[in-house]
C-alpha cells in the first residue's frame, strides 16, 4: 500500500545563507553560530527563489529597465526551502520517500538534522529515502540549493558542457541573465510498505499499447472511453517487466488540430491488496492513438531524409513555432500562462511546436494541453550550440551522465499523443572541413552522445522518430548560391528578412527555424522601459546593447533616410516588416508542399519584454502583426496559396 501526499498546498519558508553556513541543518558543527543572512520568509512550491524575493521586496522586478542585473547576487547564496511535516504524514509504512519532479539544479536534502542526500541535475526526477530518519511529532524537511555554475550561456563551448540545467537562463539573444534557483515542479511525500507499482510507463501505437513496470502481484489494466470499457485484463508481474501488449483495440485516432478530433482514452493500472478489493496502488494516464510515418518529399535528392509527415495515412504540412520557456523563472509559470499561449498557437493555425534544446523538459501540463488541443511536439534533449564551439560532448563520463536524462525524458513523456519525435539537440555542428570546430555542417548521427540517444529511444520508444540534431543537414542553412544542388534538407535560417526571390527559388525539404525581428508593442515598451528611453535606436542605448542581435537602426535608416521620429513610428515599421517577411516565407514554403514538408517560425513568444525580437507573440502572449499574417497562411490550404 502506498500513500502519496502533495506538498504543494502546504506553507513553506525560504531562508538565505552565506555559502556553506546552512550545514547546521545537517547536524554539522560550524564552530560559530549559524545565522541566516536572509531571514526566513513565507514561501510556496513550486516557486523560484527570485519570485519569492520579489514578493518580499528584496529585489526589484527584473523585467524593468536593466534591473535584472540587480538580482545577480542571488546566485551567490545558498537558499533553503523548508517545511514542517506532522508525524501522521510519515507514518503508515517502513519506507518513506521524498519525490521531487523538478529541482533547479543542485543541492542537498536534510531532515531532522540529518543529511539525506545530494542532487545535481535539473532535468530528471529526484527521489530521496527518508526511511532511516527518526520520526518526530514535527519533522523539519529542508531542500538546500547549491551555488549554480558560473556560466553556461549562449556563447561558450558545447563540447565542455557538463552542468545539467537550462542554459537559456544565462542570457540568450532574447533573454538577460536570470539564473533560476528553486523548485520548479511537484513535490510529494510517499509512505509505503513496499507493496506498490514502480517504474510504470506506456508506449502507444495506432491501435495497440504496451505497459511496462514492476509490481509484487497481478495488475489490472483497464482502458476506458468515458463509461465504455475497452480493455480489462489482469497481467502477471513477469509480463509487465517485459512489456505487456494490448490490442488491436477499436479506437478513434488522435489528430493534430485542423485535421480531425483529439480523441483521448483513460489508461489505468491497479494493484489490489490481499482482499482483492482495496486498491493498494494505481498508475493512470490519458493516452491517444495515432500512426505516423515519414515519406520522402516530392522531387527530393536521392538518399535525402524523409520530411513528409504522414499522420493516420494522410500527408500533413507541419506548421508552427519554436517553443521556448514562457518565463526565465519557469517555476512560477501557471497553467493559465500555458493555456493562453497554447490557445494562441491553435488560433494561429499551428499544428507543431518545436521544444528547443536550450530549455528544459516542459511541465506535464504543457503536454496535456498539447494533447487536448492537437499540437504535435518536436521534443529536443537539452543540448545546444554555443557559438565558439558547437560540437556535442564526447567525454564518456558526460555521456554516461546524460543517459539518465534521456531515459527520464522518454519515460515521463512518451505516453503523450502529442509527441511527434525526439531530437538530440539544437544546432550541433562542425565546419565544412569535416572538423569539430566551425559551423555549417551538422554533427553526424554517429557521434557517441547522439548514438547513445538513438539506442535509448530504440529500446524505450521504438515507434517514434529520432532526429540526431536540428538542422540535420547536410547543410546547416540554405545558401541561395547552392539552390538546386540537393544540399538543403532540414534547414535553419534565415533570421532576417530575405527577398521574395530567395523564397521563390528555395529547395529546402523542411524549414524548422525561420525568423525575422519585430518590435514589441508600444504599451509593453513603455510599461517596462518608460517613455522616451528606447531612442536613440542604436548601440549607444544600453537597453538596445543588451539585445544587440535585433537592432534595426541601419535598416530603418536605409528605408527612410533618417532615424525614427518617435517610438511609435519605429514599432509600426518594424512589426510590418516582420509580418510581411514571415508571411512571404511561410507562403512560398507551404505552396511547395509536398516538395517541402514544413515551416516552423523562430520563435513563438517572448520570454522577456525585449525591445525587439523574433517572437510573434509578445511578452503578454498577445498576437503581434506577424502572428496575424501567419494565421492567414497557416489557415489556408497549400493548393490555394
Amino acid at each position: 500500500m502506498r500513500t502519496i501526499r502533495d506538498l504543494t498546498p502546504v506553507p513553506w519558508t525560504l531562508t538565505g545563507y552565506a555559502p556553506e553556513t546552512w550545514r547546521g541543518l545537517a547536524g554539522v558543527e560550524l564552530g560559530a553560530p549559524s545565522v541566516a543572512e536572509v531571514a526566513p520568509m513565507k514561501a510556496r512550491v513550486p516557486a523560484s527563489v527570485q519570485q519569492i524575493l520579489l514578493e518580499h521586496h528584496l529585489i526589484p522586478d527584473w523585467n524593468h529597465q536593466l534591473d535584472s542585473r540587480s538580482s545577480e547576487w542571488v546566485e551567490n547564496r545558498n537558499w533553503v526551502f523548508s517545511i514542517k511535516l506532522p508525524r501522521a504524514w510519515l507514518s503508515g509504512g517502513p519506507v518513506r520517500r521524498l519525490r521531487c519532479a523538478g529541482l533547479d539544479h543542485a543541492g542537498w536534502v536534510c531532515c531532522n538534522g540529518q543529511l539525506v542526500g545530494r542532487f545535481e541535475n535539473g532535468f530528471v526526477e529526484h527521489v530521496f529515502d527518508l526511511s532511516s530518519v527518526p520520526v518526530k511529532d514535527e519533522n523539519l524537511l529542508s531542500i538546500v540549493f547549491d551555488l549554480p555554475p558560473r556560466w553556461i550561456g549562449q556563447f561558450g563551448y558545447t563540447s565542455r558542457i557538463k552542468d545539467w540545467r537550462a542554459r537559456f537562463n544565462y542570457t540568450w539573444d532574447w533573454q538577460p541573465r536570470l539564473v533560476q534557483i528553486g523548485i520548479w515542479d511537484r513535490v510529494t511525500v510517499e509512505v509505503t510498505d513496499g507493496y506498490e507499482l514502480a517504474d510504470f510507463r506506456c508506449a502507444v501505437g495506432a491501435d495497440t499499447f504496451k505497459v511496462f513496470g514492476t509490481a509484487p502481484g497481478r495488475v489490472e489494466v483497464r482502458l476506458e472511453d468515458g463509461d465504455r470499457l475497452l480493455v480489462n485484463e489482469t497481467v502477471e508481474p513477469a509480463a509487465l517487466a517485459q512489456g505487456a501488449a494490448f490490442g488491436p483495440v477499436r479506437v478513434d485516432r488522435w489528430w493534430p488540430q485542423g485535421e480531425g478530433a483529439q480523441k483521448m482514452y483513460r489508461l489505468s493500472c491497479r494493484l489490489f491488496a490481499a482482499d482483492g478489493k482495496t486498491v493498494a496502488d494505481e498508475w493512470t494516464r490519458m493516452i491517444g492513438f495515432k500512426e505516423i510515418t515519414w515519406k520522402p518529399c516530392e522531387g527530393a535528392p536521392p538518399g535525402a531524409d524523409p520530411w513528409i509527415c504522414t499522420i493516420n495515412g494522410r500527408p500533413v504540412f507541419l506548421q508552427g513555432v519554436n517553443w521556448t520557456p514562457i518565463r526565465p523563472n519557469y517555476a512560477d509559470v501557471s497553467r493559465t500562462d500555458y493555456e493562453k499561449r497554447i490557445k494562441a498557437y491553435v488560433e494561429m493555425g499551428c499544428n507543431v511546436l518545436r521544444v528547443w534544446g536550450g530549455g528544459f523538459l516542459e511541465k506535464e501540463v504543457f503536454y496535456e494541453l498539447c494533447d487536448r488541443h492537437g499540437l504535435l511536439v518536436w521534443q529536443e534533449f537539452p543540448f545546444s550550440s554555443s557559438g565558439i564551439d558547437n560540437w556535442p560532448p564526447e567525454d564518456p563520463a558526460v555521456i554516461a551522465a546524460a543517459r539518465p536524462i534521456v531515459r527520464s525524458y522518454l519515460t515521463r513523456r512518451q505516453h503523450h499523443a502529442c509527441v511527434l519525435l525526439w531530437c538530440g539537440g539544437n544546432e550541433l555542428q562542425g565546419g565544412f572541413d569535416g572538423g569539430k570546430e566551425g559551423t555549417g555542417v551538422p554533427t553526424p548521427a554517429s557521434h557517441p552522445l547522439l548514438s547513445m540517444m538513438a539506442a535509448e529511444i530504440a529500446a524505450l520508444d521504438a515507434g517514434r522518430r529520432f532526429l540526431h540534431t536540428s538542422p540535420a543537414g547536410p547543410r546547416f542553412n540554405a545558401d541561395a548560391k547552392e539552390f538546386g544542388l540537393g544540399l538543403h534538407w532540414e534547414i535553419h535560417g534565415p533570421w532576417q528578412a530575405a527577398p521574395e526571390s530567395y523564397w521563390a527559388k528555395d529547395d529546402a525539404l523542411f524549414r524548422s527555424e525561420v525568423g525575422v525581428p519585430g518590435a514589441s508593442p508600444v504599451d509593453i515598451l513603455e510599461t517596462y522601459y518608460g517613455p522616451r528611453t528606447l531612442l536613440p535606436l542604436d548601440e549607444s542605448n544600453p537597453r538596445w546593447r543588451r539585445f544587440g542581435f535585433w537592432i534595426q537602426a541601419e535598416a530603418f535608416q536605409r528605408a527612410h533616410g533618417r532615424g525614427p521620429r518617435d517610438l511609435a513610428e519605429y514599432v509600426t515599421w518594424s512589426q510590418q516588416l516582420q509580418a510581411g517577411a514571415l508571411a512571404c516565407a511561410a507562403r512560398y514554403s507551404k505552396r511547395r508542399f509536398p516538395r517541402c514538408g514544413g515551416f516552423i517560425v523562430w520563435m513563438g513568444h517572448d520570454t522577456f519584454p525585449c525591445p525587439a525580437n523574433t517572437a510573434v507573440l509578445d511578452f503578454e502572449g498577445r498576437f503581434k502583426p506577424a502572428a496575424e499574417a501567419l494565421k492567414l497562411v497557416f489557415r489556408t490550404d497549400a493548393g490555394k496559396l
